[in-house]
Formats: C-alpha cells, structure tokens, sequence
C-alpha cells in the first residue's frame, strides 16, 4: 500500500517529534508555589501545564502524541513482522492537568483501604512498569496468582490484565483499587481518603475544571491519562527500524531475523512494533509447582476453548520484567525461549486437554538461536522518557522512592546495627500512617520545589 503522507507532512512531523523529545529532557513534573516562609498555611500544589515528552500541546488544553511511527501505514504489503508500519489506534488527549493528577495518585499509597500500597508498588518504574514477582503482592501481604503486566505503552492496547478482562485503561485502573487481594477499598472510603487530604479536591479542580465534586470517574479518568502517557518508542530497535542500521549489532540482526521467521514465528503474535497482536493465546504454560492450572481468558469470555489462555503481551521492555509467563513460571528470557522451542504441547500435563493456538509449533531452534533471540529482545528496551517519580505525595505517605532510600540505608550499615535501625524505620512508617493526612509535610514542600527546579 502506497505511503499517502505528504512531503510537507512528513517532515513537519519529524520535526514535531524531535522538538518534543528535546523537550522532553527538560522534565515533567508538578510545580508547587508555597506562601510567604512566615505563614504556616499548607503549599498550594500547581499541576503541570505541560505535556509529558512525545506529546504536543493542542489549542484546546489536549496532549496529543507524536511519534515516527505515525508516517506509516498500516501492515498491509509490509508482511508480518514489517519494520515501518503503524501502530494501533492509541488514546490521547487528556489535559496536562489530568495526566500530572493521575501522576501523584499513581503513586500515593492513599488509594489503598490502609494506605500502604500505591499503584506503583505492583508497578514500579524502575522495573518496567512490573514488580519483578512471579505473583504479585496486595494489601497485608497477600500474594495473588498472577504477575503484573507492564503498563509501557498502555494508550496502544485495547484488553487489559491477562485474562482480557477489562476493555479500557479507565476499567483497568478502577479494578485493582475494590480487590480484596489487590489494593482492598470501596468508593464510599475512598473518596473519603482522598477529600480528607486539603491538596487533593483544589488538584481535581484543577484538573477537572468543568466538574462537580470529586468522583470515582475522575480519578479513573486521571489514572487513565497518566498510564496513556507512558511511552516507550526509542528503544535500539526502533532506530534500527527508522533507518539507522548501526543502532543493532551482528547478533541482534541475527536474532530480529529469527524472531521473523517462518520457523522461529515470534513475530506471527509478537507482531511489530507493539510486538503483541493484542489477541488471546493457549500456549501451555505450565505452572509454578504446587499450584493448579488458571483457567485465564476461560472465565472472561465463558468458553472452554480459551482454558489457560491468555492475553499475548508486549515484548517492548521485556528485558526488564523478569520473571516471565502470566504466574513467573520462568525467571529468564533464554527459559521462555527454550519452552517454545520445545514442542507443541510439551509442557502440558498428561490427560489434561487444552486447545493449544495452531501458531505453537515445533520450531527446534539450535542453542545459538536460542541466545540470538534473547540478544534481540534485549534490543526492545527504552526507558528514555521515564516520568519523574514524585519524592513525596499530597498524602505526606511513604512512596516507593522513600521505601528505596530506606532500604539502601539499611545495606549500608553493620549488620549489628540493622536491628536498630529497621526497627527505627518501621515505627518512621507507622507514624506517617496515623498522621493527619490534612497536612502536607515540609519534606513534600521542599522536595516539590525541589522538582520544580
């Protein structure tokens, strides 16, 4: 199919990119404006009137995303597994405000029944948007039966959770909060937590100008345009695909053409440059030892035929999201590798009948194969336009960066002396829990200012 882009446009587009990656480098984050130093009132909080990198700011307050990958076409005549070709239809065009709200709340473990878990817990930026469990843990310490998929390029995909069960990000982002084994509230106590914190309903009148109360909606809406902005898209693949051909050595290539091939048939459901085709697949995973078969897509879609099926998931930043499969059944890329390469059905118990996707065939790829498909999806990583981690959060709670620092002061102390200080920083964490989350810490002010900066 022929490329119907313009000249003109084209180049505008590339521009369009490029200017918003350089802005991108200059950060993105809440900037807070604090009253005269001899008043005690609390800090106002400003949202962001910025877009996150890769987006560009409409006329009418709209984030819209610009990439390379929009002066393409669709699959068509590109074959599968194509470089240049377009991506799926993706959501955009929540406000600058709503995305920098959806930010702080992402990350504020206010949203949980006893505020001690956030949503960044399960997924956690500086492991690829997972937790780098095989089972991820909830509320008191309860350990589910799946892992967390990454939210990388979450605006891209149309079922969320690995049984397909949610068909947008704002369903998604609704479900872990009301778990029991997950984040463990109710609206009635939720909303309550967040209109109990003084910054929280002037943020969501900021970010909802045209609304009424606070409201499950809006915070669905801000989680949603948070999660729509985490992009990931300049990985060394993708260069490789836009044409610079140094961006992936020898062995890469070897392994991208072997991630393409008719024998390998990565590609035929890792599908570029999403690297899913976004569709259920039974592959026959088995499970971790001592733990019964999850039936996955069966129970949302009520057919059989889908019995330990699951959703494909993306490849992009898989390097990062260790350990693999929808319950952590393997810790490495080169174990999944050899599972598939393993033969149809082979790991499926005997007598137990599963209708495996007619794409799981019997490949067997040499050990050097093996190790060029691993090198190449190390090539799928990018984390260049990460979103900055808030230090604190309008609730004054610990965040997954206090817990960081917390922990890397425990390391570096004699081990004699760690009883002490653990015990020092559990009785921190329980006193930032039972303070009046009306006000904000001088600690948030500072840090805010200090993200402004």
């Amino acid at each position: 199919m022929a490329l119907l882009l313009s000249t003109a446009f084209r180049e505008n587009l590339i521009k369009q990119v490029y200017r918003l990656l350089l802005l991108g480098t200059l950060g993105f984050c809440s900037a807070a404006v604090t009253e005269s130093p001899q008043l005690e009132a609390p800090p106002t909080i400003t949202l962001s009137p910025g877009c996150p990198a890769s987006f560009m700011l409409s006329d009418d307050n709209q984030c819209l995303l610009r990439n390379l990958y929009q002066l393409y076409d669709s699959l068509g005549d590109h074959g599968i597994g194509g470089l240049k070709t377009a991506l799926p239809a993706h959501r955009d065009g929540f406000s600058p405000q709503q995305i920098d709200l959806g930010r702080l709340l992402f990350f504020d473990p206010v949203l949980s029944a006893d505020q001690s878990v956030s949503c960044a817990n399960c997924h956690n930026p500086s492991q690829g948007f997972s937790d780098g469990l095989g089972r991820s843990v909830g509320i008191h310490g309860q350990q589910g039966t799946r892992s967390a998929p990454s939210l990388w390029n979450s605006a891209f995909i149309k079922d969320f959770f690995w049984d397909a069960r949610a068909q947008s990000l704002e369903e998604q982002a609704l479900s872990p909060l009301f778990s029991p084994q997950e984040m463990g509230n109710n609206p009635a106590q939720l909303l309550s937590s967040l209109e109990a914190v003084d910054a929280y309903p002037e943020l969501f009148k900021q970010a909802f100008p045209d609304s009424g109360d606070l409201s499950l909606d809006q915070i669905a809406t801000a989680l949603a345009a948070f999660q729509s902005s985490l992009i990931s898209l300049n990985s060394r693949y993708d260069q490789y695909a836009h044409g610079y051909a140094d961006a992936l050595n020898p062995q890469e290539v070897e392994g991208l053409n072997i991630f393409r091939s008719f024998v390998a048939r990565c590609s035929q459901c890792h599908m570029p440059p999403l690297f899913t085709n976004q569709q259920i697949a039974v592959i026959g995973t088995p499970e971790p030892q001592g733990m019964a078969r999850d039936i996955g897509a069966e129970k949302t879609f009520d057919s059989v035929k889908l019995k330990g099926g699951f959703k494909v998931p993306s490849l992009r930043n898989i390097a990062e999201t260790a350990p693999y499969m929808h319950s952590g059944r393997f810790e490495t890329l080169r174990e999944v590798a050899e599972f598939y390469s393993g033969g149809r059905g082979h790991a499926v118990p005997e007598g137990e009948d599963l209708l495996l996707h007619w794409h799981i065939s019997e490949p067997n790829l040499t050990g050097d194969e093996l190790d060029r498909l691993v090198d190449f999806m190390g090539t799928l990583s990018d984390s260049s336009l990460l979103p900055i981690i808030p230090q604190s959060v309008p609730s004054g709670l610990t965040t997954i960066s206090d817990e960081a620092v917390e922990q890397r002061a425990i390391s570096e102390i004699p081990i004699n002396e760690k009883a002490i200080n653990e015990k020092a920083i559990n009785e921190k964490a329980i006193s930032k829990k039972v303070i009046s989350t009306k006000t904000i810490s001088e600690k948030n002010i500072s840090e805010s200012n200090h993200e402004q900066s």
